[in-house]
């Protein structure tokens, strides 16, 4: 009867599909996006061919692996990183806030949220990629001026609203002046319009006093990281996830055993790998490093070696923890501090080389919500700043290193003393 066939299918969560017992449906998709079967697909339930190649389909999915790779072949993918804190605040003011306000039946005469207090919010209550733990703060704040509004001692006129409401039963009880407890909602209006019933002297705005009454007291401050990093052994290093990017500490220490390597922290294959692998260059390179007083001295002798990623209850893997390895271990060998404002991404080969890693706008997105000044790249990722805001680059003190020792650098307070020496 419409003559057109031209509809945009939203597929969410496609990567939460599963195949057992009850069927696959990633084959049932496999068909379905193909665009050179879907011309002529058969439905098999109702048995009507169907022409699909003129339908959009849009899939999301918080992750690509678990989407099976003929699937995955036949998307277009689009990644969406994280927000920038001015873009939360953007959000926030145009759109948050009025949404919440309008869920809770109040208005701008009621409850005001300076961008000053969003701002607070941001930095020190939420530290994600996306905006729904802001959100959730927003309308609590809003909870807290629902139950100040309905506290007042307002009375709610009786005939607003009310005619043609009397029944013989309502007259009865108010002429024997029975006590009568109603709530009487017109049909038609909204929760604003009751709310409007209320008067008020003058609105609520937000204060850092009712910010932490309501929400708490702050989860996120800028020292963090000094204190994390305060004794040497410890560094800064960034990593992706399916959620955005995160800023993940690195810790290393030094015990009397027999010259073995500990790791925790729920750690997968590759990353024990990029671990085995900075132990052997740092050991490698000990004399010219200046980390041991002579040639063939054994950092290992008589003691062993704990590296430790904190949230061990978080899976972590891949190959962007080399330099931060290195980095743990050559301030632990040495006794040096790394700079707190510095986090660094990269891969190490075991000759030195640092190479590009992924994920360089969610991790220096990380890096600037974190509160961290300076940022250790490789060299190869430099094209990658490009997707960067400029807002986030301008607070940011991008470093690019091409082998370990530039890294070390870089990190290390003054520079590293021990370059000058270095024979590589």
């Amino acid at each position: 009867r419409v003559a057109v066939c031209n509809p945009v299918m939203l597929l969410d969560e496609v990567d939460k599909t599963g195949s057992d017992i009850r069927g696959d449906p990633a084959s049932a998709l496999l068909e379905v996006l193909d665009p050179e079967q879907n011309k002529s697909f058969n439905d098999h339930y109702l048995n009507v061919p169907f022409d699909l190649s003129k339908v959009i389909f849009v899939a999301t999915a918080n992750r690509l692996q678990p989407i099976p790779p003929p699937l995955r072949d036949r998307m277009e993918v689009i990644e969406l990183p994280g927000y920038t804190p001015e873009e939360k605040l953007h959000i926030a003011m145009q759109h948050l806030i009025p949404r919440v306000l309008d869920q809770h039946g109040l208005s701008s005469e009621f409850l005001q949220i300076p961008e000053a207090m969003v701002k607070l919010v941001i930095h020190r209550y939420t530290r994600e990629a996306g905006v729904r733990n802001l959100e959730r703060n927003l309308a609590a704040l809003a909870r807290a001026a629902a139950v100040r509004v309905l506290e007042q001692e307002q009375v709610v006129p009786l005939n607003k609203g009310m005619q043609g409401l009397t029944t013989p039963l309502v007259e009865n009880r108010l002429a024997d002046s029975t006590e009568v407890e109603m709530e009487v909602i017109p049909m038609g209006v909204n929760s604003r319009d009751i709310t409007n019933t209320f008067r008020i002297a003058s609105p609520l705005v937000v204060d850092e006093t009712m910010l932490e009454k309501v929400l708490g007291p702050p989860r996120f401050d800028g020292s963090e990281a000094a204190e994390r990093v305060a004794t040497p052994g410890v560094s800064v290093g960034l990593v992706w996830t399916s959620f955005g990017g995160e800023v993940q500490f690195v810790e290393a220490t030094a015990m009397v055993g027999k010259g073995e390597l500990h790791l925790t922290g729920q750690l997968g294959d590759v990353i024990k790998e990029s671990a085995q692998i900075a132990l052997t260059w740092v050991r490698a390179r000990a004399t010219d490093l200046r980390l041991a007083a002579e040639e063939g001295f054994n950092l290992l002798e008589g003691r062993d070696v704990h590296i430790h990623f904190p949230a061990g209850a978080v899976p972590k893997d891949g190959p962007s923890a080399g330099v931060t390895l290195v980095t743990a271990l050559v301030s632990l060998f040495s006794q040096q501090r790394v700079r707190s404002d510095t986090a660094m991404t990269g891969e190490m080969t075991l000759r030195g080389l640092v190479l590009p890693v992924g994920g360089v706008k969610d991790k220096i997105l990380a890096a600037h919500r974190y509160g961290i000044k300076r940022v250790i790249l490789p060299e190869r990722n430099l094209k990658d700043l490009v997707e960067v805001p400029s807002s986030v680059l301008a607070n940011l003190e991008i470093l690019l290193a091409k082998r370990v020792e530039d890294v070390l650098e870089h990190a290390f307070d003054g520079g590293c003393p021990w370059r000058q020496h270095s024979k590589l």
